[in-house]
């Protein structure tokens, strides 16, 4: 029998195999995608010859010491009843429908578990992680954050936690976005307990995902170990708040190592949920987030043509002549710094300063971090 609704890709037969080498201890998603990558498949691999598999580079005796144990099927034959009696989804990382950006991760998830309604194409994807103890500064900054985005349609990503994590996915719902959390443990179960409130909801507006089995025990490990889907999933990933140590700057470090953006709300110095996050803008390592519109100019997210603010078309011809030349300068030129535009225009800047402000009011440009400027 095939279990074809909670399949992406996979026979029942397929799954067993790969669920059977997921079991195997000193066996992580590295070194089983290699060995797949060798021998074709999951089921290859446990009928290859162990000599055979030796001659893999980088696979020594310690490795394969357990693989050819017979209980490793028989998990697996469990965990499929659980799969098929829960209606998860399994998804193989050479599916179609595993998730695109995880694919380029390296230790990305052999299977990836999944519940919900979670749909990834075509969609931005952002991971928003931070302080447990969140301040009503960082709470009211996420809020804002998440509805100014809004008109662009990202999927919110983050841990289900308490804090920053369920402060992003409860206004993610809010707007009617999709919200995926990333959790450290099976799909047996919810931590913490107080959020299984948010469940029906969050599998409404998305969904959930792991690569833990309903028998891993819970472990405090199994949180960093699941900050790399948070980070992989996502094309950046926004710190809004977190204290000098914390699991969202390793979520923040994953996403540099994945070569993804990173953004950071700044915060007082005396703060001690700012010291994260300032320290990530003072060593280079992310973005200074200061307003929810440095994410899409950052990115190069563009809105749709139905979505874009109205501009009255009156307004370009009461621009006065030092105005004119500004406003033709940027057509041509596209985005460019305040001095740059002095210098090109044969204008002071002083005075090209006091232009551009103007010409924001009347809404015919609008400025940019970097002391960029740009036509609406």
């Amino acid at each position: 029998m095939q279990v074809q609704n909670q399949l992406i890709g996979m026979t029942e037969n397929d799954l067993l195999y790969t669920l059977a080498l997921q079991h195997v201890p000193n066996i992580g998603d590295i070194t089983a995608k290699r060995l797949i990558n060798h021998c074709g498949s999951a089921e290859l691999v446990l009928k290859e010859k162990k000599q055979n598999l030796l001659k893999i580079d980088g696979i020594g005796s310690v490795i394969l010491s357990d693989l050819f144990k017979t209980h490793h099927l028989i998990e697996a034959e469990k965990e499929i009843e659980f799969i098929k009696t829960n209606n998860i989804k399994a998804t193989y990382f050479k599916d179609d429908n595993y998730p695109e950006k995880l694919k380029h991760c390296i230790d990305g998830p052999l299977l990836l578990f999944q519940s919900g309604n979670i749909n990834l194409k075509n969609q931005h994807i952002i991971s928003i992680v931070g302080a447990r103890k969140i301040t009503t500064n960082g709470i009211a900054f996420c809020e804002s954050l998440i509805d100014k985005l809004a008109p662009y349609n990202p999927i919110i990503v983050s841990g289900y936690a308490y804090g920053t994590d369920i402060t992003a996915h409860k206004s993610a719902i809010k707007h009617n976005l999709q919200t995926i959390a990333c959790l450290a443990h099976g799909l047996n179960t919810i931590y913490p307990k107080v959020h299984k409130k948010y469940m029906a909801d969050m599998e409404k507006n998305g969904g959930f995902f792991t690569d833990f089995w309903s028998t891993d025990s819970f472990d405090k490990n199994n949180f960093l170990k699941r900050n790399r889907i948070i980070a992989g999933l996502s094309e950046a990933t926004i710190v809004i708040e977190s204290a000098e140590k914390g699991g969202s700057l390793v979520t923040a470090d994953i996403a540099t190592s994945y070569n993804r953006d990173v953004f950071a709300v700044p915060g007082r110095i005396t703060d001690s949920q700012s010291v994260g996050c300032n320290n990530l803008i003072k060593y280079q390592k992310s973005h200074m987030l200061t307003t929810p519109l440095d994410v899409p100019y950052i990115l190069n997210w563009q809105l749709e043509d139905n979505k874009k603010p109205a501009i009255q078309k009156q307004l370009f011809v009461e621009l006065n002549p030092s105005e004119k030349i500004i406003y033709n300068y940027l057509k041509q030129n596209e985005k460019q710094q305040l001095d740059v535009i002095a210098i090109n225009c044969e204008l002071p800047i002083f005075k090209v300063a006091s232009i551009l402000l103007t010409m924001e009011l009347k809404g015919v440009i609008r400025p940019l971090p970097g002391k960029l400027f740009e036509i609406v």
